[in-house]
């Protein structure tokens, strides 16, 4: 099952569709967690094993600079989709990007490209 954490940004009206579609999809605002840093909301889509869903670009930054290898995240970059529009989109580039994620992986979507970046620890970091 896919199992995504949507962050404050994006539309609440698009968990019921992605539900409809078999999908375990959650709206931080539905647990709570509307006010949480996004070290927090992070932290919460780790432990709960969750892709995370964001416009927001520091949630790349925070994975990458702490060499996190999950949760992986999916950063939209398409201003003003409303709930159907921003549920088919995930639905429709979900294929393309399943196996990426599954393995921890930081997604972004514009309107022309779908970007994957694989989460790997550097071994060579100090």
């Amino acid at each position: 099952m896919i199992r995504v954490l949507l962050d404050q940004g994006l539309p609440r009206g698009a968990v019921p569709r992605l539900r409809e579609a078999g999908w375990d999809a959650v709206h931080v605002g539905e647990i709570g967690m509307s006010r949480a840093s996004d070290g927090e909301i992070l932290d919460y889509a780790r432990c709960a094993d969750r892709v995370g869903i964001t416009l927001d670009a520091d949630f790349h930054t925070l994975l990458v600079l702490g060499s996190k290898t999950s949760p992986s995240v999916v950063r939209i970059r398409i201003e003003g989709l409303q709930a159907v529009a921003m549920a088919e989109l995930l639905l429709r580039i979900w294929p393309r990007i399943e196996s990426a994620v599954r393995e921890g992986a930081l997604v972004t979507v514009t309107e022309r490209h779908v970007r994957i970046r694989r989460l790997t620890v550097d071994s060579h970091k100090p």
